[in-house]
């Protein structure tokens, strides 16, 4: 007889991932003094953790401090730090004890899910999306309502699109800047969507990854406009160390104590040495900055660049470190091109279709996290490639 699966053995793939995966092989197999295989399929810093947390962790270890469970929600005072920055980037109050450290933001996303929301609770989200959202929800039971975007809403969704939805959802996830567009929502209207949201009786999750990596518009957190909305954050992108696995939420009041007791069954505690070297990164302002700035060139030689590579209908790119690239004109099956790209020339790419299901075989996202030598000679190999 054969055995029954639960649903989240059906979840799609990240498809990302296997881009890595290609990526990896292909660069195995290159004969020595090949060019090398430039990596802008995945938001990954090129530019590793900085020096001050590094420097942190080395310490711990060396004198023997014991790494063992923390508080489910993290170091006290790593905890105060997280809060002590909420005021000093947007003169926000934060409770430490509204603040939870988690295993990444990735860890953040299911604790977030189970606590607001029961299985068949509708969750909207602007499609392109970031694809575990969708992927999570539907594992959990949920079902997630897509708000189609364009660069008429520089792909963020908007109130009018919410006003549509009957019936209303139960939840939405908004993020800004966003992946993969890179674009952002601005004050106004993230608080126009805040307010909407808590008017509705809808749970708003503010995805802020990314925030710190932004370039022209200015940047606000959802905890300045709702007292009920969760704001899910990271050490992976700004602080650009991904593999220390290190995010962090902050909670409404009504969800503190239940996402605690989550977290305490299904992860514990975040690593202890990576909590250790989060708190040291918020002393790193210097290094970090320079890798902004570093991004934002990167980012403009690009959005100069690419059109002359046939890549001429751009997003914004007002923050992160994606450029969402309309390859309509050039093929419908963003999958195949991505391949084609990775064997002809060397550089790896994110099919859109892993942000949009319906729309996404026209689309190619960019990264441009990694060395800035790497992101001119892209934008060379591309041009020949044409």
């Amino acid at each position: 007889m054969a055995l029954k699966t639960g649903r989240g053995a059906s979840a799609p793939p990240f498809l990302v991932m296997d881009v890595i995966t290609a990526a990896n092989a292909r660069q195995a197999a290159l004969p020595p003094g090949a060019p090398h295989v430039i990596r802008m399929e995945v938001g990954q810093p090129g530019t590793g953790a900085p020096a001050g947390a590094v420097a942190a962790a080395q310490a711990a270890l060396r004198d023997g401090r014991p790494m063992g469970y923390t508080e489910a929600f993290g170091l006290a005072s790593l905890r105060a730090r997280i809060a002590a920055h909420g005021h000093d980037w947007y003169g926000v109050a934060v409770a430490p004890a509204r603040v939870a450290v988690t295993v990444g933001a990735s860890g953040a996303f299911p604790l977030a899910f189970l606590a607001a929301f029961d299985p068949g609770d509708r969750v909207a989200m602007a499609t392109p999306f970031y694809p575990p959202y969708v992927n999570i929800l539907t594992a959990l039971g949920m079902v997630p309502v897509m708000l189609e975007t364009g660069p008429d809403t520089r792909f963020q969704p908007t109130v009018a699109m919410l006003e549509r939805l009957d019936p209303r959802p139960d939840g939405l996830i908004v993020a800004s800047p966003c992946n993969p567009a890179g674009t952002m929502l601005d004050p106004a209207e993230l608080a126009t969507i805040a307010h909407w949201c808590d008017a509705n009786g809808v749970r708003l999750i503010s995805d802020e990854i990314y925030h710190g990596l932004h370039y022209d518009r200015p940047l606000a957190t959802a905890a300045a406009f709702s007292p009920s909305a969760i704001v899910v954050n990271s050490f992976s992108k700004y602080f650009s160390m991904t593999g220390w696995r290190i995010g962090w939420m902050v909670l409404p009041e009504d969800l503190v104590r239940p996402v605690e007791c989550l977290a305490q069954n299904m992860f514990i505690s975040a690593p202890h040495i990576a909590q250790v070297a989060a708190e040291a990164a918020f002393d790193c302002t210097a290094e970090l900055e320079a890798n902004v700035a570093a991004y934002r060139r990167s980012r403009d030689l690009l959005l100069r660049a690419l059109p002359g590579c046939g890549f001429d209908d751009l997003s914004p790119a007002e923050g992160a470190f994606y450029i969402y690239a309309d390859v309509s004109g050039r093929t419908n099956d963003s999958r195949a091109f991505c391949a084609r790209m990775l064997a002809e020339a060397g550089v790896a790419a994110s099919p859109g279709v892993d942000f949009d299901r319906t729309r996404g075989q026209r689309f190619v996202r960019f990264s441009y996290c990694g060395p800035e030598a790497d992101m001119a000679a892209a934008a060379a190999r591309l041009a020949r490639w044409r």
